[in-house]
């Protein structure tokens, strides 16, 4: 793994329709080290999900480069550039995109399905990830028999069934009331505090608590990138302060 997981040189994306030029990213330069975990945050239209399929390897820059552990992911080729998708990238989305009329195990199953795994490996690796997310009693429910907060760790179990060094997240809690949200959001932290590096677009400034950096964007530009404390590092200040640990 490379000093910086993530980097972003000069991305700029538009779109052309007829003699309309939309630009939806300009100029974006961005570095990612391993065990980060970003919120990018915005309004619509300001470029953020565009950013993370162009980081997923699912759209085309206009211009500039980016590179995952050192590899310029745009020079590769249409199939190489799937591969590393799928050995680099886990992607989590708002409506959890699972088979209705697959289990909860064979949706996490699914990333494995062109590996060269065994089947009884690709089982035990499901439910080695969906014991991680708290779902492994649930393995044989479908999708309909699962609340809106478990059809979201199955979709996050599916994610890091191929362990990858990248999380992408798209709005993971868009969908949820309140309490679940905050119960995905603690997952991902702890998934953060286990190694994984997490990519996340959300509207909720909520779920930047959970989050070691926020970055925001407004018409297509970067125009903030701030540390802060985590949920974890908020509840030692308060104990801090409450003994008197902090001045």
């Amino acid at each position: 793994m490379t000093a910086n997981l993530i980097k972003i040189e000069g991305i700029t994306k538009t779109y052309i329709t007829g003699n309309t030029t939309l630009t939806a990213l300009k100029e974006i330069n961005l570095i990612v080290p391993p065990g980060e975990s970003v919120a990018v945050m915005g309004p619509s239209g300001s470029g953020k999900s565009t950013l993370l399929s162009i980081i997923g390897g699912l759209n085309l820059p206009s211009s500039g480069a980016i590179t995952i552990d050192d590899i310029n992911l745009y020079t590769l080729s249409r199939e190489r550039r799937a591969d590393f998708r799928r050995e680099y990238l886990g992607f989590v989305f708002q409506q959890f995109q699972l088979i209705p009329y697959l289990t909860a195990l064979e949706n996490v199953m699914l990333p494995l399905t062109t590996t060269g795994y065994s089947s009884r490996q690709k089982r035990e690796m499901a439910l080695q990830s969906l014991e991680k997310v708290n779902l492994l009693a649930r393995n044989n429910h479908l999708p309909n028999q699962l609340s809106g907060g478990e059809q979201e760790r199955v979709a996050i179990a599916r994610a890091i069934v191929n362990e990858p060094p990248l999380i992408l997240a798209d709005e993971p809690t868009g969908s949820l009331d309140t309490n679940t949200a905050v119960e995905i959001m603690e997952l991902f932290r702890r998934l953060n505090d286990n190694g994984l590096t997490i990519l996340m677009v959300t509207h909720n400034p909520n779920n930047t608590a959970y989050m070691k950096r926020t970055i925001t964007m407004q018409d297509g530009m970067l125009t903030g990138d701030t540390h802060s404390l985590t949920v974890a590092d908020s509840t030692t200040v308060k104990l801090l302060d409450k003994v008197g640990g902090l001045k």
